[in-house]
């Protein structure tokens, strides 16, 4: 039985217990600041443009700018978590992220303020996939699904605090203007948040594939050591039996879900790997699956307060209608807790999709406060239940070697895909209006759909070294 085996084996046999929950709650903090600053750009982004700080066209450079900034940062430190390791590259990415929108709420013009973004950027958009690889390997395939799902609950309950917070503070002025204030409140936050999480273990995966045998033992021991310490002599017996039934199988060349794949003590990174068999499929479904869905998932959730101002609604009514439609925003993640590891992901992902593209043509089509609120309620809804589920699929594809390396560059795709789409969708409005734009969202949606219902493999409940084959 090689390390790398033994150590998968024995994350899969960790009960969940306090050293799951204080983890995830550690790392879905992160999680929260990076959605709150992804989301509160829509907010504050109505009002830059009413107050003529920012144009239509510099704001479209505003969102293009924070994304570039993303597609960079995705790349660079998704490789370097797989060089480096998850916790020295989630750590740095959270202290990136709170300089530089730090910076921003003092930015003292829009040059400055696009420029500042491009460097939040890079740092909030690699978080993210740092997140769902550091989460995968540390987590039992029977929950890894719903803790994935858990840190896309705390996330997204940011956008209903950044709505809430923009609709308070934004016509506000009190010693600078009040989008001023909300932008220093998420990165306060998330200084606080990155003093916290000094103490987060490295992946045990990650340190065995790096050939790091005795720091992978070492960190597992004291998981161990804390999670059977809270089991009662029953759970405890059940758990030692399980070991041995586990090692017995083991040994014959049987894992934690059944055959076990054996595992070279030290892994090679190459990021020309993701372009040969039996990877190169996965890679290019998933460059596609992120090129369309961030069209149809940013394209609403950036410009939802603009498309209101384009519809003839006031600023403040514009600013109520989001906050109220944001209240929904923690239910769907909330609903991919309870179901991802009961449903299988592929088939969420695809029903998911199909519902995001019809409630976006009802929302594009809305023009009473009951309709705007109701379809932007649905589509949020179905919207971030979506991103929960993609967010536990996409590290699941790819081997622990390499993981950071191809969550990183496949995701990097999507925010290039924001960026310009973000200058596609002002061109629309300007010349078409709301409903072409939400028509454009709807085809995007529909096109992740078969993306992912003709390639994309089953991964529920299967251990990541047998998805890994």
């Amino acid at each position: 039985m090689t390390d790398a085996t033994s150590i998968a084996a024995r994350i899969e046999r960790l009960p969940l217990g306090r050293f799951h929950r204080r983890f995830i709650t550690l790392v879905s903090l992160g999680n929260f600041f990076d959605l709150y600053d992804i989301f509160v750009v829509a907010y504050i982004g109505a009002a830059l443009q009413q107050s003529h700080f920012l144009t239509l066209q510099q704001f479209t450079e505003f969102i293009a700018s924070g994304f570039f900034g993303m597609f960079v940062g995705t790349i660079a430190f998704g490789i370097g978590s797989d060089r480096f390791g998850r916790r020295i590259v989630f750590m740095t990415l959270l202290l990136l992220y709170s300089v530089f929108t730090l910076a921003c709420a003092f930015a003292p013009s829009a040059g400055w303020l696009i420029a500042l973004r491009f460097f939040a950027g890079a740092g909030i958009g690699a978080e993210i996939i740092v997140i769902d690889t550091y989460v995968s390997e540390i987590v039992p395939s029977a929950a890894r699904g719903r803790y994935v799902a858990i840190t896309q609950v705390v996330g997204f309950a940011a956008v209903p605090v950044a709505a809430v917070l923009a609709r308070v503070l934004v016509p506000t002025h009190f010693l600078m203007a009040g989008w001023r204030w909300v932008v220093l409140i998420g990165s306060g936050g998330a200084l606080l948040t990155w003093w916290f999480r000094r103490h987060l273990p490295e992946s045990p995966r990650w340190l065995a594939s790096r050939g790091r045998t005795a720091e992978s033992e070492s960190v597992l021991s004291a998981l161990e050591s804390e999670s059977f310490a809270n089991l009662d002599e029953k759970h405890l017996a059940e758990s030692l039996a399980s070991k041995k039934t586990h090692d017995a199988g083991l040994g014959a060349g049987d894992d934690a879900g059944g055959a076990a794949p054996s595992i070279p003590a030290t892994e090679k990174i190459s990021f020309t790997e993701l372009f040969r068999h039996p990877y190169l499929g996965r890679t290019l479904m998933m460059i596609v699956f992120q090129a369309l869905q961030t069209v149809g998932f940013y394209g609403f959730a950036n410009w939802a307060p603009t498309f209101l101002l384009k519809r003839g609604f006031s600023l403040l009514h514009s600013l109520e209608y989001t906050m109220l439609i944001a209240v929904v925003s923690p239910i769907g993640p909330l609903l991919a807790a309870a179901s991802s590891d009961r449903m299988e992901r592929k088939w969420t992902i695809v029903a998911l999709a199909i519902l995001v593209a019809a409630f976006g043509l009802g929302f594009g089509g809305a023009s009473t406060p009951f309709t705007v609120v109701a379809f932007g309620a649905l589509l949020t809804l179905a919207n971030y239940w979506f991103s929960a589920a993609f967010h536990a699929y996409q590290a699941e594809l790819f081997p622990t070697r390499i993981r950071g390396t191809a969550v990183g560059f496949t995701y990097s795709w999507s925010r290039l895909s924001a960026a310009f789409s973000s200058v596609l969708i002002a061109a629309i409005l300007t010349r078409s209006g709301v409903g072409a734009v939400f028509t454009l969202l709807a085809i995007a949606m529909c096109g992740v759909a078969i993306v992912i219902a003709l390639f994309g493999p089953r991964t529920n409940r299967i251990v990541l070294e047998e998805l890994a084959k």
